[in-house]
C-alpha cells in the first residue's frame, strides 16, 4: 500500500463545502495509480471560514481518504518541527508539498524558507531514509501583483528552490520539483485571488499527477473523472 501525505497551508486543506485539489488528484489516481494507495495524515478537517478555525468536515465529496497534514495559515516554519514524528507515525511514502507562501509573507525571507526546506527533508528522511518528496513552488497570487517586495521574495525563493531540490534529491529518497501548472492564472484558477476554484484544484492535481508519472512512473497522463454535478 503506497501512503501519500499532502502537507500545505490554505490552498491544500481548502474550506468547508469545497473538493481541494487533494480529491482532484485522488480522482486520477484511484484510475491510473495501478496498485493500492491511500492517503495518510494526522489531520482530516477543512478549514471552516465562519468560526476561522480548522473543524469543519463538510467535504463536497466525502467519499475520499480524507487525511492530510495541511494547515490555514501554516507554512515550512509550521511544518518542519511535525514533519519527522508525523512521517514515522503515519508511515508516509510519498510527501505532497505546497508551501511558502505564508512564511514569506508574515514569518522568514526567502534565504531563511529555503533553509527550512532544507530542514524539513533531513527530518523527513530522518523518519523514512527512502521517503519520496514532491514540491511544488510558490504559485502568482494576488499579492505578488500587489506587493513587489513580496513578488520580489517569492521569486528569489522560487530561484533558491530549485537550487535546494537540486542539491538534496537523492536516488534513496527522491525530492521532485513539480513545475507551476502550465497557464494557471489567480485571475480565473482562484475564487480570491489566492485559493484555488474548480479549475485552479484541477490545475494543481495535474501538475503534481504529471510530474510524479513523468519522473517516478506512478500513474498516467491526468484524468480527473467525471465533472462536479
Amino acid at each position: 500500500m503506497l501512503r501519500f501525505m499532502f502537507v500545505g497551508d490554505s490552498m491544500t486543506i481548502g474550506s468547508a463545502g469545497e473538493h481541494t485539489w487533494r480529491y482532484r488528484l485522488w480522482q486520477h489516481l484511484r484510475d491510473s495509480c495501478g496498485r493500492p494507495f491511500t492517503f495518510v495524515g494526522p489531520r482530516e478537517t477543512l478549514h471552516d471560514r465562519v468560526t476561522d478555525a480548522p473543524t469543519s468536515c463538510a467535504y463536497a465529496e466525502p467519499g475520499f481518504p480524507r487525511a492530510h497534514l495541511a494547515g490555514w495559515g501554516e507554512g515550512w516554519h509550521h511544518m518542519t518541527p511535525l514533519i519527522a514524528q508525523t512521517v514515522r507515525s503515519c508511515r508516509a511514502d510519498v510527501l505532497l508539498v505546497s508551501l511558502g507562501l505564508i512564511d514569506l509573507g508574515f514569518y522568514t525571507n526567502a534565504e531563511q524558507t529555503a533553509a527550512n526546506v532544507r530542514a524539513f527533508v533531513a527530518n523527513a528522511r530522518s523518519a523514512n531514509p527512502r521517503v519520496r518528496v514532491a514540491v511544488m513552488p510558490v504559485l502568482h497570487n494576488i499579492r505578488v501583483d500587489a506587493d513587489e517586495t513580496f513578488a520580489e521574495q517569492v521569486a528569489h525563493f522560487n530561484e533558491l528552490l530549485v537550487k535546494t531540490v537540486a542539491d538534496l534529491d537523492d536516488a534513496d529518497s527522491p525530492l521532485l520539483l513539480v513545475p507551476p501548472p502550465p497557464g494557471y492564472d489567480f485571475h480565473t484558477d482562484t475564487y480570491d485571488g489566492t485559493h484555488p476554484n474548480e479549475s485552479g484544484e484541477h490545475r494543481i492535481a495535474e501538475a503534481f499527477a504529471t510530474a510524479m508519472a513523468e519522473e517516478w512512473g506512478l500513474g498516467g497522463p491526468y484524468s480527473p473523472g467525471p465533472p462536479s454535478p
